[in-house]
């Protein structure tokens, strides 16, 4: 597949990748060229940017969760229709696993997929400088993959003088620069950049960036380097995923909460549950009182309860409805923020006790630092992954709040060096902890999810006295 497309990537975190992709989105969407966007490794907030500077879908690519065909083939499947890729990188170029190797960084990423990358340089307050930060970069690796330079915070005035430098002593390309713009800085909190509806005039200052960046961009240059990208290979023997029907079952109805507290969702996952066999019904735990109708399972994934702790305890109906259904056998995956919600207490931002939904009769509370952040593999200790014993996966945590009841039913351990913790409440019909999940590269975790889902519903026609075919 001819695929034209670049990764934006940069020196370090903070280094202004966002922005730069966001402005880049913006531009192109502006000029008609269709573009595309994907966030390396396990992000939920970029993505969230960039659609709303495309107004399409964003899509992660992990090479810690997924294999190589697996990215090759994800990536060609989701811009098969798009006329230019862009990619945002994660952390500095080369970042990788336990903080010593290149594993699942923006660079093997490039490597995986053969994709040039355009590395973004902060050249605020030097000069010549700029060219050694660039030259290591470019010589650490020799097959580095980056083929063109982007610099940041820079002056009108300064930048052709360093340009002309770069080009002409370490012969790579300068596809343009980014001047400091007021008033287009991306704020940050305890999980990374604030959402983008918290933004605002988001949309207006997107705008603005991009009628900035069509002028200060070499598009031509930035052109030639995604247009040299080789052919995308893909392997056609990529397993497809598990299949209610396929396997004779009738398809289930998965309640998702999806609000301003709940948002971190990769959309893979839901497009994967779909192929599956579920239909999702989104809904919300802060404004709906009542849970979908006629549920077989339900999700509730990760975001930001801790900053609507009031406004979820309010909602008496809906906490308890939850605590009902799962406690009676609805079967329930949550993740992180989801996992706090089903706690009985939750202390809010303010360090105030909220009651949460009671089905994890333990107490989560904010620490002052990082507690748990990184990959992880994750072993099957107790318990069941709804049915399913002896269970392996791979995981991320991310997160500034605790819990004294985290629960023992796997051991995780990080996948450089010897740390390991316990972890997940898992029963047949519960599985909830911290970790977050990417189910392309956990697809037994879904199958027996869904699976159990199947047993809820067929429990369900029995005792309403269904007397067809029950499977």
């Amino acid at each position: 597949m001819k695929l034209d497309r670049i990764m934006i990537t940069a020196l370090a975190s903070a280094g202004g990748k966002t922005m730069i992709t966001c402005g880049i989105l913006a531009a192109l969407a502006e000029m008609g060229k269709n573009p595309v966007s994907f966030k390396c490794g396990p992000d939920y907030i970029d993505p969230m940017f960039h659609r709303k500077a495309i107004g399409t879908e964003s899509w992660n690519l992990d090479p810690f969760f997924s294999s190589p065909d697996q990215i090759r083939k994800f990536l060609a499947g989701h811009a098969e229709n798009a006329g230019i890729a862009v990619m945002e990188g994660v952390m500095g170029y080369y970042d990788g696993l336990g903080g010593t190797t290149t594993k699942a960084s923006a660079y093997e990423l490039c490597k995986i997929t053969k994709t040039p990358a355009l590395l973004a340089v902060n050249a605020k307050g030097m000069s010549t400088s700029v060219l050694a930060q660039i030259h290591g970069f470019l010589s650490w690796q020799k097959d580095s993959g980056i083929r063109g330079i982007l610099l940041n915070r820079i002056s009108p005035m300064m930048y052709p003088r360093l340009k002309k430098l770069i080009e002409e002593q370490l012969h790579i390309p300068v596809a343009g620069y980014v001047p400091e713009v007021r008033g287009c800085t991306l704020e940050s909190r305890h999980l990374g950049l604030v959402l983008p509806d918290e933004v605002r005039d988001i949309r207006e200052k997107l705008c603005l960036l991009a009628g900035i960046m069509k002028e200060t961009i070499e598009w031509d240059t930035l052109f030639q380097i995604a247009e040299n990208a080789p052919k995308l290979e893909e392997d056609t023997k990529t397993p497809q995923p598990f299949s209610l029907k396929k396997a004779g079952y009738r398809p289930v109805k998965i309640g998702v909460a999806q609000d301003e507290a709940f948002c971190f969702i990769y959309r893979e996952n839901l497009e994967l549950l779909r192929k599956m066999g579920a239909e999702i019904v989104p809904f919300s735990l802060l404004h709906h009182r009542h849970l979908p109708k006629d549920l077989d399972g339900l999700i509730l994934y990760g975001g930001y309860p801790e900053l609507y702790g009031r406004e979820l305890e309010a909602n008496k109906s809906m906490r308890q409805e939850v605590f009902s259904k799962v406690s009676s056998g609805l079967p329930c995956m949550a993740e992180c923020g989801g996992f706090l919600y089903l706690h009985r207490e939750m202390e809010d931002q303010d360090g105030i006790l909220r009651k949460m939904a009671g089905v994890i009769p333990a107490k989560a509370f904010k620490r002052d630092k990082l507690v748990r952040f990184g990959y992880i593999h994750l072993t099957q200790k107790e318990g069941s992954m709804f049915g399913v014993k002896g269970a392996e996966l791979n995981a991320h945590e991310f997160h500034y709040y605790d819990s004294d009841g985290c629960g023992d039913g796997f051991c995780a351990k990080k996948p450089v060096g010897s740390q390991n913790w316990e972890c997940i409440h898992g029963t047949e019909t519960l599985f909830a902890g911290f970790p977050h999940f990417y189910y392309y590269g956990n697809q037994e975790l879904p199958k027996a999810f869904l699976m159990k889902c199947h047993e809820y519903q067929t429990e369900k026609r029995r005792q309403d006295g269904y007397e067809g075919n029950l499977r």
